[in-house]
């Protein structure tokens, strides 16, 4: 046993219920074993019933069974009935959970039952013949009856008991069933099968299965758990007519992101709603129930599965740690305090320059229960002496650094601040986290400061350049690394909001260009990958996630028009408005000079590129402060360039 195991067993109060556990479990054995032990006897009287035509019920005729034979009924079941009780105590039958009654308990009892038969037959049947009973008239087919007759009792046991769980578990009063929605499920394999199965016996959910859709032509016309299957049609307005249902369920796991995609749009078209269940692997486990479906959100379409971290390495590093996160505010900053405060840390301080936005994630961690760890802290990163001040008070082991200017747009006009914030501020906090020895600093960065051409990604790849110099100074112990995001679907300034802004508006939805291309991640692996490459990360080392494959910008615009249930052309239109200022067509993985190496992580690389010497960096630092204090930008970026030859700036 683990010792996150024992803790579970001596921590947990669902299992420690007043220690009489041992009281309740032989309370319920004896119950069952009483009630099993009737019911086989009575299929054991059942089975003579049978042989004997069904006459020995009236003793009066003469037709009936011999009274030497009736008289010796009780003997043979005494023998019978303890060796099968027998066999199924060490199946396992009495330890199982009655209420799961699938094909694995199913084998066991038959396994058990043939084992008892074979020993009756070749063992028991010898100690009848010393009793004279098989020359009275029960001969060996009556132990081919009794079998099948135990079989079929023992298994009507546990589908009674598991109908009676069913009803039991079933939430709240069962709708009329007038007012149960009429859905229809995607998917006729294990997954659809076992939620269409659930919502048929559990109409407290409100939902009533109709048909299944499946994309195997084989099983089209069939039923599954007496439903029909059709095969995915082009229009789904006939069925959805024919059958009235008004929604749909994805329950095919095992189908591709893109024909997930296909069917939603598809059934979108045909006015059904959309959701999504867990896998049945999931819902079979008790991890999750058909409770939890939830409308498809857009991280569901992107052509690849969400990445998984390694979360228990995760909660030991921070577990009772001290924890800074700067930015907490922003969309990254506040999910990187959400699970940072699930890993019980000793403090999380919540760095943040916009009152609002520190008000809104201190209140939310409170709500999640954290507020005993959380510390509020309004503070600008560029103001050094109050930084100074948070170091030298908290003294924090882990920097999650978030806090940035990261608009695009607005920086290219503004290229100073961007200095001053994203590369002069950064540059405070690492010399800051280096004095007080902090064990991890994490930068948060961008793929658009590989080969930047705006101001923002060059102010973020100088941020880089910064902290593997710092990496480098005399007697620094801290793990300085970066992280290197693409799109966060559904951050702020990106392009999911303003789409869906623009759909509620009615339109046009606006793409630069119909060929830009992006890497997106969902915010919970953005914030993954932060969490993870503090974990194994090295000092001066650059990270990246596997994404997958560009998206196309206008195909998520597409996608999700269709998702809003309308027509990308048709009801919301599409405007091409042209590249912006400082804007790629597609974004690059490394700059000149970095070669990738594993990091430990598969879907996690590691960038490897040769440091600036922490001796240039006064210098370096000192220059930066002068181009930011200058007003033209145009002269502000070509100063910025001579410092990063690999810049391609926008001039006016």
């Amino acid at each position: 046993m683990t010792a996150e195991t024992r803790y579970m067993h001596t921590k947990n109060p669902l299992l420690l219920r007043g220690g009489n556990g041992w009281r309740r479990n032989l309370k319920r054995g004896v119950f069952f074993a009483a009630l099993l032990a009737v019911v086989l006897w009575l299929s054991y009287e059942f089975e003579f019933f049978l042989r004997s035509d069904c006459r020995w019920i009236f003793p009066g005729l003469p037709e009936g069974v011999p009274e030497n034979i009736r008289s010796r009924i009780p003997l043979v079941a005494l023998c019978v009935v303890p060796l099968q009780l027998a066999a199924l105590y060490f199946s396992g039958w009495f330890r199982s959970v009655f209420a799961y009654f699938r094909i694995p308990e199913l084998a066991r009892i038959g396994v058990a039952m043939t084992i008892c038969f074979a020993v009756m037959f070749f063992g028991a049947r010898f100690v009848l013949l010393r009793l004279d009973v098989i020359n009275s008239g029960v001969h060996a087919s009556a132990l081919v009856i009794n079998y099948f007759l135990a079989l079929f009792s023992v298994c009507a046991v546990r589908v009674v008991a598991r109908l009676l769980w069913e009803r039991k578990k079933d939430p709240g009063d069962a709708p009329e069933e007038a007012q149960r929605t009429r859905v229809a499920i995607f998917g006729a394999g294990d997954a659809g099968s076992s939620l269409a199965t659930t919502l048929k016996a559990r109409p407290g959910f409100g939902k009533k299965p109709m048909f299944f859709i499946d994309d195997d032509p084989e099983k089209n016309g069939m039923l599954v758990v007496g439903l029909p299957v059709f095969s995915t049609p082009d229009d789904l307005s006939a069925l959805r007519d024919g059958y009235g249902v008004t929604e749909l369920i994805l329950a095919a796991p095992t189908s591709s992101v893109r024909r997930s995609r296909e069917v939603t749009e598809l059934a979108k078209k045909a006015g059904l709603d959309v959701k999504r269940v867990p896998g049945v692997e999931d819902l079979v486990s008790g991890r999750a129930v058909v409770s939890d479906m939830r409308e498809v959100a857009l991280e569901d379409l992107l052509d690849r599965p969400p990445t998984h971290l390694d979360r228990s390495a995760i909660v030991d590093m921070l577990f009772g740690r001290r924890v800074m996160v700067t930015g907490a505010g922003g969309s990254i900053g506040s999910e990187i305090c959400r699970q940072v405060a699930a890993s019980a840390p000793a403090q999380l301080l919540l760095v943040e320059q916009c009152e609002v936005l520190l008000y809104q994630i201190e209140q939310d961690l409170i709500r999640r229960g954290f507020g005993g760890v959380v510390i509020p802290l309004i503070a600008d990163i560029t103001d050094r002496e109050r930084m100074k001040q948070i170091f030298e008070k908290f003294r924090p082991e882990f920097v999650f650094h978030a806090a940035a200017h990261k608009h695009v747009p607005m920086m290219e006009s503004q290229p100073g601040e961007a200095i001053k914030n994203n590369a002069l501020g950064t540059a405070g906090l690492l010399e800051l986290a280096s004095d007080y020895g902090t064990d991890a600093f994490v930068l948060i960065s961008t793929d658009k400061a590989i080969n930047p051409t705006n101001a923002m990604g060059a102010s973020k790849r100088l941020a880089e350049i910064i902290l593997q110099a710092n990496s480098r100074r005399p007697g620094n112990a801290t793990r300085f690394m970066a992280v290197r995001f693409g799109n966060v679907l559904g951050s702020s300034g990106s392009v999911i909001p303003l789409f869906k802004r623009q759909i509620a508006e009615g339109g046009p939805v606006t793409v630069t260009h119909p060929e830009i291309k992006r890497y997106f991640m969902t915010i919970p692996e953005a914030v993954g990958l932060v969490l993870q490459t503090a974990v194994i990360g090295k000092g001066g080392s650059i990270y990246v996630l596997n994404m997958g494959d560009p998206v196309k910008i206008i195909d998520v615009a597409r996608h999700l028009i269709r998702l809003c249930g309308m027509r990308p052309g048709i009801d919301i239109d599409i405007k091409i408005t042209g590249l912006r200022p400082g804007e790629k067509l597609f974004e690059e993985l490394k700059t000149e000079g970095e070669e990738f190496e594993p990091s430990g992580h598969p879907r996690i690389a590691r960038f490897i590129s040769e440091p600036m010497d922490y001796e240039k960096l006064p210098d370096l630092l000192a220059a930066l402060r002068e181009i930011a204090k200058k007003e033209s930008r145009n002269e502000i970026k070509q100063d910025i360039r001579r410092i990063i030859p690999e810049y391609s700036p926008y001039l006016d």
